[in-house]
């Protein structure tokens, strides 16, 4: 952290230009590797997803892991493809952590120390090429259906003991409102969970899980349209706006 400081301040004052003259890129644009993703992890989310699936709702015992393509990537502002090969597009607003150091087996006790940063990020939907394909990695990876951003707060500024909240409206109407501590696993959970066996790379996104309010949980169910504006926030990081254009 204090490299990042230090470089902000020795940076050329002739490169610093005002916020909103500039357009802002996803913080990490082209990720070397897939971004990691946590599902099932906000104890409402799990149980609308059961009563919209027709089934009882059941809790994971260790953190549910799946991946996004470095190729869904993009930043605030950018449009989210609404592709042809779906019609049930659905939002997700996530708390998503950079991993700062290189390491395997990282214990629950040191993981904050092994994150740099974090972020908001959107994990956007296919629900019905979730469903049909029989796991999630389809549904979940299409391009443009990971924005992330607006920028990384380093850990060091983004206390994980206060009581953020994440929030997403889409149009204006508020779709998804809770606080981070309502996770089933915390961030030194899921590190320790995904770095065991494993090793995790600095620069790596880890997103930690949805709470409740997607569409797929309404009734009516309720899927994005061309031209819908998607607004997805995390207190203490900030927000991201994504426009949905037809693909």
């Amino acid at each position: 952290m204090e490299a990042v400081r230090l470089h902000v301040e020795t940076a050329d004052p002739n490169l610093w230009r005002p916020l909103h003259e500039a357009t802002l890129l996803a913080p990490i644009p082209r990720p070397v590797k897939n971004v990691f993703c946590v599902g099932r992890n906000y104890r409402k989310h799990i149980e609308e997803g059961a009563r919209a699936r027709g089934v009882e709702a059941s809790y994971p015992t260790v953190p549910e892991f799946f991946t996004k393509p470095p190729t869904a990537v993009i930043g605030p502002g950018a449009d989210i493809r609404l592709s042809p090969v779906t019609s049930k597009l659905d939002y997700e607003v996530e708390l998503a952590f950079i991993v700062g150091r290189t390491a395997r087996d990282i214990a629950a006790a040191d993981a904050l120390d092994h994150i740099f940063g974090f972020t908001v990020l959107n994990d956007v939907t296919a629900r019905d090429l979730q469903r049909d394909h029989g796991q999630w990695f389809k549904g979940k990876a299409l391009d443009t259906s990971c924005p992330i951003g607006p920028w990384i707060v380093t850990s060091d500024e983004f206390d994980l003991g206060a009581e953020h909240r994440l929030w997403l409206t889409v149009n204006g109407e508020e779709r998804q409102n809770s606080v981070i501590a309502d996770m089933v696993f915390d961030c030194a959970r899921i590190l320790e969970s995904l770095s065991a066996g494993m090793t995790v790379e600095a620069g790596d996104i880890v997103a930690t899980g949805t709470p409740s309010g997607v569409g797929l949980g309404l009734e009516p169910q309720v899927w994005l349209k061309a031209g819908d504006e998607i607004e997805a926030g995390i207190t203490g990081i900030g927000s991201i706006k994504n426009r949905i254009v037809a693909g």
